[in-house]
């Protein structure tokens, strides 16, 4: 029972980045099942994420679909949504996409957080054809994940979907 709900919510495609699923984009955080009941717990992006009642609605739908007649999707905060989240699928895609998959943050730790002034030095690698050199003119794309880049080397447009 949790297999097959699992495997319908596998299927549920992001509002804003349709060629990533919920679950390709870590979004996905547990299924359980018990009989006709099926609790989804999903962590959004960021908390002011636009797309989530979407995605609720959008599993709640295909859920019913499948023939769940009781749907619960419950909304964790904490720990909070990670690029690191991205399956390897799901960083494929986006390139192939056009859009530059986000760099792996790493482990994060607990405590104070150190600042700086300055913006740590990020490459991002052209998606179309793998040039490291490219710039950031505007820090936002069509959705607010990501931000539009261009390539110096082959002179295209891209997205880059920003770590954090």
């Amino acid at each position: 029972m949790v297999t097959e709900a699992r495997s319908v919510v596998a299927e549920v495609v992001d509002p804003e980045m349709p060629m990533l699923t919920l679950d390709d984009l870590g979004v996905i955080r547990g299924v359980e099942a018990d009989g006709d009941r099926v609790t989804v717990t999903i962590t959004p992006t960021y908390s002011g994420c636009p797309a989530l009642e979407v995605m609720r609605e959008d599993l709640r739908a295909r859920l019913a679909a499948a023939g769940y007649a009781r749907v619960e999707v419950r909304t964790v905060l904490s720990p909070p949504w990670s690029t690191d989240w991205i399956s390897e699928a799901g960083r494929r895609k986006l390139a192939e996409h056009g859009v530059a998959p986000p760099d792996r943050m790493g482990p994060r730790g607990t405590g104070p957080v150190p600042l700086t002034l300055e913006a740590p030095a990020t490459v991002v690698r052209c998606p179309r054809c793998g040039s490291p050199a490219t710039e950031e003119f505007s820090r936002f794309g069509p959705t607010s994940c990501t931000a539009l880049r261009r390539c110096t080397a082959c002179r295209e447009p891209f997205e880059h979907m920003k770590e954090h």
